[in-house]
């Protein structure tokens, strides 16, 4: 069918998408339709105005080149310690992709040091809670995970989080699971479109809020509806970006649990701490990459004995394919996309990313746009623990409990708000 047929099963989809948070809402009398509607409108305009715009574009490629330069001037100090590394082509996935970390997360946490970072969070958290209506600090939070990242997110934020009760707590630790880091998106940019990594960033963080109001409506007071003191990240004595695609509930715990210091640390002392913080997000990606990596290969290898054709990729290519042709996708190219899908939500994205880099260049538009906008996000089975272990760390045991009873619908939240961001994008990229 032509691209007409397919852009209807595009728009179906998305409102399929709406329909399953609705299909597993906690409250369906007490979703604000109102606010959904509104989120999603300013969405669709956002996509356009990012994806299908001249001035829209010509941002999100101004910002992309920006993130590509930041990554082009931390070759040189790769290069200075390891130039056997930089001047080959094509350059490995640790070279290219991880090691400009270690100039990017500083320079995003000296922007948080100097106050400039925090600034920027509280005001476009405060324009966002205007627009949609929704609770102060859950559109704060939305605004606040998409430069810090989820743990950190939650780490800055925990005097607030100890005074809410546990149902809007559910919704914090839902929408956790749609986050990305700012420092990180040039690691993305050198295996992914670079103008569709940067539009998939507010996409996700409105989309993060529209199903989350459906799967769990939460009534807030005015006298609840506040956002106490917080803490930027300067202030956390351990840069708990680390964890963010880490597995490892204990090690978010530990980190969330770090001292906040009362006064502002040195800045070299504070620069010191970072760069050692970006240095293990480093080594942590890498390890959980060949950790996953290497059991899918061994998952495989062992299913192989029963069925020649029998691989995870495949198993979980049938298991998403309905929601991957919802997209608008032919069906080889949604069962391709569907293996795509399971593949990042059981292991991570930059598992995904890894395997696609050389050949996203000649995927068509639509697909294409649509994978990178997916991928862009931890939204993953490891994340989950990770958010479980951060609240471990903060609120008591039994509000604790209460999120660890709903693993489900934070994993379900991750999905959808995936889904719904690919086919927002979608939309306009053919």
């Amino acid at each position: 069918m032509g691209n007409g047929r397919y852009l209807i099963v595009n728009i179906i989809g998305i409102f399929v998408f709406i329909g399953v948070a609705f299909l597993f809402s906690k409250d369906k009398k007490h979703v604000d339709w109102r606010s959904v509607i509104t989120m999603l409108v300013i969405n669709i305009f956002l996509a356009w105005f990012l994806t299908g715009f001249s001035i829209g574009i010509d941002g999100v490629k101004a910002a992309a080149g920006a993130f590509n330069w930041m990554v082009q001037i931390s070759y040189s100090g790769i290069g200075f310690a390891l130039a056997s590394w930089v001047k080959v082509k094509p350059m490995d996935f640790v070279t290219s992709s991880l090691l400009p970390i270690l100039m990017i997360v500083p320079l995003f946490d000296i922007l948080t040091y100097i106050g400039f970072l925090p600034w920027l969070i509280k005001w476009v958290g405060r324009g966002l809670a205007f627009i949609t209506r929704q609770p102060k600090f859950e559109s704060f939070f939305a605004v606040e995970m998409m430069f810090l990242g989820n743990t950190e997110a939650l780490a800055v934020s925990s005097l607030q989080l100890k005074q809410m009760k546990a149902q809007r707590l559910v919704t914090i630790a839902m929408m956790s699971m749609s986050c990305v880091t700012a420092s990180i998106l040039g690691a993305y940019m050198q295996m992914m479109p670079g103008e569709y990594v940067i539009a998939a960033v507010p996409i996700n963080i409105v989309n993060a809020i529209i199903v989350t109001i459906i799967l769990n409506p939460v009534t807030v007071t005015p006298e609840e509806d506040t956002i106490a003191k917080l803490g930027g990240s300067a202030q956390v004595e351990e840069n708990t970006q680390t964890t963010e695609t880490s597995g490892s509930e204990d090690l978010a715990e530990d980190q969330v649990k770090a001292d906040m210091k009362p006064k502002k640390e040195p800045f070299f002392s504070f620069l010191g701490d970072s760069i050692l913080g970006a240095g293990k997000l480093v080594l942590i990606i890498l390890a959980n990459v060949i950790a996953f990596v290497a059991l899918a290969k061994l998952i495989d290898s062992c299913l192989q004995l029963v069925a020649p054709w029998l691989t995870m990729e495949n198993i979980l290519g049938v298991i998403m394919f309905p929601f991957a042709w919802l997209l608008g996708l032919d069906v080889p190219t949604a069962f391709k996309f569907a293996q795509f899908m399971g593949t990042k939500l059981v292991t991570n994205e930059f598992v995904v990313m890894g395997k696609v880099s050389p050949v996203i260049s000649t995927y068509a538009p639509h697909f294409k746009a649509m994978l990178t906008v997916f991928l862009t996000s931890f939204a993953n089975l490891s994340t989950t623990g990770m958010i479980i272990g951060a609240f471990k760390g903060i609120v008591d045991r039994k509000k604790n409990d209460v999120i660890s009873k709903n693993v489900g619908y934070m994993l379900l939240s991750g999905v959808l708000v995936s889904l719904m961001s690919a086919g927002i994008v979608g939309l306009f990229s053919w």
